[in-house]
């Protein structure tokens, strides 16, 4: 099979040093169908590489600065009498595109954020009591500063729930900056090209839905999920539609490896960037400072996977 996600991988390494785990954490987002979380300090390189993995695809894209004036029928459209046909006319939001970039997405108003809801759910929109369908793939990548930044207002739960993955890029190594340093001064702007397009795609996201999911992989999915709701710092664990979204990225990082199979290891590479964000902590909990992404790496350790040997249908 043409293995559509390695060349995207390729083409946006190409615009960040160092970075190699996001960017493929990203691609394998966009293969597998879900949208993509990006938080980190400014200036990292989040708006670059949600720039970069869209140019790459070739896919139609729309940007919007979510600022705290940003209003719901900015993202979603808005209804207006027209006067010419005499008939109210549906003016489309910047939904209506294939990748949204959400740039700064936890700095508008919670009534803003909650605009992007049902379209990352069902790939539609309501307005006036009509539905919209909107164009597929359709993909949100957001991107926010760490809670607690001036001006930024948290997700809801149910909309961290609809992110595939959240992930962060980290500060730069010295090396790696040096490097970077000495790419910028003698590349001032780095040209990310189109190595696919819509049709490519969509064709990568049906080839990561007939990955093979074996049954001892999924009790070993259902076995951690099972244990994010256990945990004693966890009020609220992974949802099963957060288990779905966790095996659909499993079966893309299978497909970005070229198997047609998902192996433990695919599992245990994305398990903290995919389950994460979805828990919500005990007080106690908070107040001790306990962080999420610990509890799931402690998850990882304490329920080793099934003993494989190859694909076993």
């Amino acid at each position: 099979m043409s293995n559509y996600a390695k060349k995207i991988f390729d083409e946006v390494n190409k615009s960040l040093k160092g970075k190699e785990k996001a960017v493929k954490k990203a691609v394998v987002t966009l293969a597998a169908g879900g949208h993509l979380l990006l938080e980190d300090v400014p200036g990292v390189g989040k708006t670059t590489l949600s720039k970069a993995l869209a140019a790459a695809a070739g896919l139609e894209t729309k940007r919007v600065q979510f600022t705290p004036d940003t209003l719901p029928s900015d993202i979603t459209g808005f209804t207006l009498w027209d006067a010419a046909s005499g008939q109210f006319r549906f003016h489309s939001g910047a939904v209506m595109t294939n990748i949204l970039l959400a740039d700064e997405i936890n700095r508008t108003s919670p009534r803003t954020q909650a605009a992007l809801l049902q379209a990352m759910e069902e790939n539609c929109v309501s307005e006036d009591g009509k539905t919209y369908e909107l164009e597929s793939p359709f993909m949100v990548i957001a991107t926010q500063n760490p809670y607690g930044s001036a001006g930024t207002m948290p997700l809801p739960n149910s909309q961290l729930d609809r992110f595939m993955m959240k992930i962060s890029l980290g500060r730069p190594t010295q090396t790696e900056l040096s490097e970077l340093l000495l790419h910028r001064a003698e590349h001032p702007k780095t040209e990310i090209n189109a190595v696919c397009g819509r049709e490519e795609v969509l064709k990568m996201q049906v080839d990561c839905d007939k990955i093979f999911f074996s049954q001892p992989i999924a009790e070993w999915l259902a076995a951690l999920i099972e244990a994010t709701n256990c945990d004693e710092n966890v009020a609220q664990g992974v949802s099963p539609r957060g288990a779905i979204a966790i095996m659909k990225a499993a079966k893309a990082m299978a497909y970005f490896d070229e198997r047609d199979y998902v192996l433990p290891a695919d599992i245990a590479e994305i398990f903290t960037e995919s389950a994460a964000h979805r828990l919500v902590l005990t007080p106690n909990a908070a107040a001790q400072s306990v962080k999420a992404d610990e509890i799931c790496t402690k998850i990882l350790v304490n329920l080793p996977p099934p003993h494989m040997k190859g694909k076993t249908k």
